[in-house]
């Protein structure tokens, strides 16, 4: 699936099931709540916190999904085409850091 096929997706399932999109200001503290779950599987799975019982249930790749739809949501909302976006940020990444992490001993 393409990023403009995810977008039209979740956009189909918004206008089918969601009613409406929440407003952009909601989306991003919902964004920020998903981004969080992520770094409570993350910081118990990989760092040094023990698990909660409530803890069972999380699944990071349930949790990544959660934030790449809410993103999406702001993207669609913004009118944002994330696969030109995402185009144009590998550009500019490659162009900035085409040497800097290779020439980075600390990697090494």
């Amino acid at each position: 699936m393409t990023l403009k096929e995810a977008q039209e997706k979740v956009d189909q399932w918004i206008k089918k099931y969601g009613v409406r999109y929440f407003n952009e200001l909601t989306n991003t503290a919902i964004l920020m709540e998903e981004v969080g779950e992520v770094a409570r599987i993350m910081a118990r799975k990989y760092g040094e916190q023990s698990n909660k019982k409530s803890d069972e249930e999380s699944s990071l790749s349930n949790e990544l999904t959660d934030v790449l739809f809410v993103l999406i949501c702001i993207a669609n909302q913004t009118g944002v085409d994330l696969e030109k976006a995402f185009e144009k940020n590998m550009e500019k990444k490659t162009k900035r850091d085409h040497s800097r992490h290779i020439e980075n001993n600390k990697l090494k």
